[in-house]
């Protein structure tokens, strides 16, 4: 190897072990505001979108695709929705609420987005996404739910407030999952 090689591999070295030892010291003495109110670094919040759409795209091929169309599985997905995903992702109308201004990264209201991919959308909602709020459905659901779910999410951001609520009302008491209470829905300790 040249020495002039072995300079630039040891310049290159030297430099990411700086980098690294600032990086662990920023860390360590507790100076990175991990507060929800406190907005992202713009680069890091660019890296770590990056990071999530690369390895939801990696990895959505792990499910297999069902049939979206059927009005039942809309309808359940739609009841599923209205009981576990209003909190963060709203309905179509409404407004938003006392958690979501803490929210970082603040959710999608899924309404006024365009629909995401099915296999896309199977992945997170089956499996969550680390450090922002968005919870492993997959651990309390089995994938036909998940896909309900999934079918209900390509026709939300066609819905109005009245056919939203239609929807909703075509599955009711379908969401019968037995997470803490007497009625089946979640304790959220209020």
């Amino acid at each position: 190897m040249s020495p002039t090689l072995r300079t630039i591999i040891l310049s290159i070295g030297a430099a990411v072990a700086v980098i690294a030892i600032v990086i662990f010291a920023t860390i360590a003495c507790g100076l990175y505001d991990v507060g929800a109110d406190q907005p992202d670094n713009p680069l890091l919040a660019r890296l770590i979108a990056f990071a999530r759409e690369r390895a939801i795209s990696v990895r959505e091929g792990e499910a297999a695709n069902a049939a979206l169309g059927d009005p039942k599985r809309i309808a359940d997905g739609a009841s599923d929705y209205d009981e576990m995903c209003t909190g963060c992702h709203l309905a179509p109308g409404m407004k938003d609420n006392e958690m979501r201004p803490g929210l970082n990264p603040k959710p999608p209201a899924l309404a006024l987005a365009p629909a995401r991919n099915p296999a896309e959308a199977f992945w997170i909602v089956k499996h969550g996404i680390r450090m922002t709020g968005m919870p492993a459905w997959g651990v309390t659901h089995s994938d036909e739910e998940i896909w309900n779910i999934v079918a209900f999410l390509q026709v939300l951001p066609r819905l109005s407030p009245a056919e939203y609520r239609i929807q909703v009302s075509k599955a009711a008491g379908h969401h019968e999952h037995e997470m803490g209470t007497p009625h089946g829905g979640m304790d959220m300790g209020h």
